[in-house]
């Protein structure tokens, strides 16, 4: 990659490289495993122009999102949040039955359900068919389609603007970041508003998170960097939150620069923030490769000797971040034997790459392994309570992100 995919400059600085792996949400079936499975560099840069750091595009979102195995609705806390948004944001924006509120990567409805429980118009536009269909079933209108200024401007057509439109964790996933934000400008009414939800680079970097780095994130966003996204479809940057979720977030606040406005205090407070910590030149990502390397080896160390001490490890979670610490660590069913996740679509399938099976939750219970690898560990507060049982058998949990903890449960 020698171009960024926002301003174009060719000064692109190398962050971090972590190989190669397969696109993390390629779950291998049993017949697959005898099949040859392909593999993409995974080398994040940033752009010394407008500091947007970055993947090269080696997949399209075609090729991971129309059969997706994500769905939202399987953790209960981020459905809780989304409930929790839409509360707030009907009270914010004066949202009611007369309103029409879009989301873009509705998934399985997990939030759009809440605003069809207050009477609102609503659409989901979701490019997975399987994903949507089930969103579809739980009374959640959904349009399959990827995002677009034409998808934009039809949907507009059709139904008309959108007093508010939702974004939340897809703004990393498209390539062309501009034609999205084109598209998102498109559904949204002169003076409507766009919310969206994306992790921050500045805790990405201040907390070790490397693993959410993959193939079907294109681009990491500080907020200096999403203000220029916005501003390349149209949209002005008026308000951003910080969020606790996925370990740490942004919640933006948009609307057509024609009537936005001047930005708020907390766009300017977190701007300086992360000024301070460097993300505005090249010398603060200088030393995050050097971190990344160093939870890699805490958890090879930590895998080994459970290893030679005869204790067993068992995984929890089968997520994307999740095969990216495996592959990245090179973690193999010897070290790793199983884990298990609530999805049953990946049950029965192999992790990417590291090919390690994935059961059903019921087979920690039966199995009682001395420790528990905890991969999605931007879920830690809900999977302490849900993984209190381990503590019957004296097992522990493992969290590998920021750095290697080991938790005693209380049942």
């Amino acid at each position: 990659m020698t171009t960024c995919r926002l301003c174009g400059s060719t000064s692109l600085a190398g962050v971090v490289d972590l190989g190669a792996t397969p696109p993390c949400e390629r779950f291998l079936t049993a017949e697959q495993l005898a099949e040859p499975e392909v593999t993409y560099p995974l080398h994040l840069r940033v752009c010394t122009g407008c500091w947007l750091a970055q993947i090269p595009p080696l997949i399209t979102p075609e090729d991971t999102f129309t059969e997706y195995a994500y769905y939202s609705s399987y953790s209960a806390s981020w459905v809780e949040h989304a409930r929790g948004f839409v509360r707030d944001a009907a009270d914010r924006l004066g949202l009611g039955r007369g309103s029409f509120v879009v989301e873009v990567a509705s998934n399985d409805g997990y939030l759009l359900r809440h605003v069809v429980e207050r009477g609102i118009r609503c659409l989901g536009v979701e490019p997975s068919q399987n994903v949507g269909r089930a969103a579809r079933e739980s009374g959640v209108p959904t349009l399959t389609a990827f995002l677009g200024p034409e998808t934009g401007a039809a949907i507009r057509a059709e139904h008309g603007p959108a007093d508010l439109v939702v974004a939340n964790n897809v703004y990393a996933h498209i390539p062309d970041v501009i034609g999205f934000t084109r598209g998102l400008r498109a559904l949204t009414a002169d003076d409507g508003w766009v919310s969206i939800e994306v992790q921050h680079l500045l805790t990405l970097m201040e907390r070790n998170q490397y693993d959410t780095i993959y193939h079907e994130h294109f681009q990491y966003y500080t907020v200096a960097s999403a203000r220029r996204a916005l501003a390349s479809g149209g949209l002005s940057l008026v308000d951003v939150e910080s969020l606790p979720t996925h370990g740490g977030s942004i919640r933006l606040w948009a609307r057509p620069a024609e009537t936005a406005g001047e930005p708020g205090e907390r766009v300017a407070a977190l701007l300086a923030e992360e000024k301070a910590a460097g993300l505005h030149e090249l010398s603060g990502y200088a030393e995050f490769g050097t971190r990344v390397a160093r939870v890699r080896r805490d958890l090879l160390r930590f895998l080994v000797d459970a290893a030679d001490r005869g204790r067993t490890v068992a995984g929890y979670g089968a997520p994307g971040k999740g095969n990216t610490l495996l592959n990245h660590c090179g973690v193999r069913p010897d070290l790793l034997p199983f884990t298990v996740d609530r999805n049953p679509y990946k049950h029965g399938r192999f992790t990417p790459g590291t090919r390690i099976p994935i059961l059903p939750p019921e087979r920690l219970a039966e199995e009682r392994p001395d420790y528990v690898l905890v991969l999605p560990w931007n879920l830690r507060d809900e999977l302490v309570g849900q993984l209190s049982y381990v503590s019957e058998w004296g097992g522990r949990l493992v969290f590998p992100i920021p750095n290697l903890e080991i938790v005693e449960v209380n049942p």
